[in-house]
């Protein structure tokens, strides 16, 4: 009898064990994607992740957004224009993960074509609701290829913060085409 059960409960646990195989590598999205579509004034994305207003989080009847102000309560914590120009700036590199909720915004490997000897990838944290540098944090990762294995290498002083600079300068033009102040 126990050995009837133990291989009634193998058949049964194989099903589940089975299914555990069947999801593999997720795959990438592509930046397009978590692209801006319409902004400026007059566009029409209100009420989208990413619209002028930034997430609309209509909980209970409140009509509450996030970016509205630093001070709107029920809101998530990232500035909108620094999401979007971060993806903006960024969308040269092949998109790994990005999380709107969590302000997190990750490439996978990026190898310039006039130089197929190094790669690059970029980690970008957007930290609070403010469009300011401080609200903006940004890590860049090179590798060389020596001896057909990646290394990693310094990036040039600078990278970070011209990059960096970039972004602000693009959520700055999006705040401005808003119409926001």
């Amino acid at each position: 009898m126990a050995v009837r059960w133990r291989a009634l409960s193998g058949l049964l646990l194989l099903p589940l064990l089975s299914g555990c195989g069947i999801l593999g590598n997720p795959t990438p999205v592509p930046p397009e994607k978590y692209a801006p579509q319409n902004i400026g004034p007059g566009s029409n994305v209100q009420g989208s992740l990413l619209g002028p207003q930034g997430l609309s989080l209509n909980l209970l009847g409140n009509n509450r957004t996030a970016g509205a102000g630093a001070g709107a309560g029920g809101t998530l914590g990232v500035n909108a224009y620094l999401w979007r120009g971060a993806l903006d700036t960024l969308s040269f590199m092949p998109l790994a993960s990005a999380d709107p909720f969590g302000g997190v915004i990750i490439t996978d490997w990026w190898q310039p074509p006039q130089a197929p000897d190094e790669r690059f990838k970029a980690d970008c944290y957007i930290l609070g609701r403010e469009l300011s540098a401080g609200a903006l944090r940004l890590a860049i990762f090179r590798q060389v290829l020596t001896n057909g294995q990646w290394a990693d290498a310094a990036v040039s002083p600078g990278t970070v913060s011209d990059i960096e600079n970039r972004i602000l300068d693009r959520a700055r033009t999006l705040r401005s085409e808003s119409g926001t102040p």
